[in-house]
């Protein structure tokens, strides 16, 4: 008896499919985004790091392993509220598998939010347009028991006003080499800064920032030196004079790792729309 054909949607069928998905984090027990082992293997003692652990959960759901690429890497101790990556995996799983599925085997400080099956061609890092940050400063005389996690504490009064007629001066593409921790390993320091703000709601000061792209310890950096005015110890105008002068060494200091939540990738319009992706990302 002659064996049935395949269907020619079984023939054409991809052999590998790729997702992107939604991740959010509190950073605060990791050693930051990236890895320190080969992919399978386990992070040094001492150490871990969010890619491994959410990698793991991932190879469990697809019963294979699974490599993942993220839209940006976080430093240890650096939350995020809507990290976006990719990954390829060999087997089907329909996106609420994926997202139920990940993470059950994921710590209570990581959660997929969502998952979409999106082309090979999209790319969680490079399709990626611009990305956006936000700092929160309690500011006030005692320090905080709630949301400690998420916030950095200063007790000295701040000028939010001033922190933000200052912050403008770093609009535009400049070089941000006085903006850079020394380890930065990329090839150069200019960066296109699209938008950047300062605002008070009560007792907290919000940073939030977006950028093509950002320098290591690059937002962190800015806002220890916003700091530095906001408390009235320097000038609005030592900002734009910092950039100018591309000095690390003459700005403020690296604020904590604490109060900075990656706010996630943004994508252009049209790639969100098609792929149908959450509008929270969309540029």
């Amino acid at each position: 008896m002659p064996q049935a054909t395949p269907a020619l949607s079984d023939a054409l069928a991809p052999s590998v499919h790729r997702y992107a998905m939604g991740i959010e984090y509190d950073g605060t027990s990791f050693s930051g985004w990236q890895r320190l082992s080969k992919h399978g293997e386990s992070d040094p003692e001492g150490y871990l790091t969010l890619q491994s652990v959410i990698e793991e959960a991932l190879t469990f759901v697809a019963g294979t392993p699974i490599a993942t690429i993220c839209a940006g890497r976080t430093d240890a101790g650096v939350h995020a509220a809507g990290q976006v990556i990719h990954f390829d995996s060999p087997v089907h799983r329909d996106p609420r598998g994926w997202v139920l599925g990940t993470t059950s085997k994921l710590p209570p400080a990581i959660g997929a939010l969502w998952c979409v099956p999106v082309p090979e061609e999209f790319h969680a890092r490079f399709s990626a347009r611009a990305r956006r940050y936000r700092y929160a400063i309690l500011n006030r005389t005692v320090r905080p028991a709630l949301g400690r996690q998420v916030l950095t504490w200063e007790r000295r009064p701040l000028d939010a006003g001033a922190m933000h007629r200052a912050a403008q001066a770093l609009l535009g593409e400049n070089d941000f080499s006085a903006f850079r921790t020394v380890q930065c390993q990329a090839p150069h320091a200019r960066r296109e800064l699209q938008e950047i703000t300062v605002s008070r709601d009560g007792d907290v000061v919000t940073v939030e920032v977006q950028a093509n792209a950002f320098l290591h310890h690059m937002v962190r950096n800015i806002v220890g030196s916003l700091l530095v005015v906001g408390r009235g110890d320097a000038p609005e105008g030592w900002i734009a004079a910092l950039l100018a002068g591309l000095d690390r060494t003459k700005a403020g200091p690296t604020a904590p790792a604490s109060g900075l939540v990656f706010l996630g990738p943004r994508y252009p319009a049209d790639v969100v729309e098609r792929l149908g992706l959450p509008a929270s990302i969309r540029l």
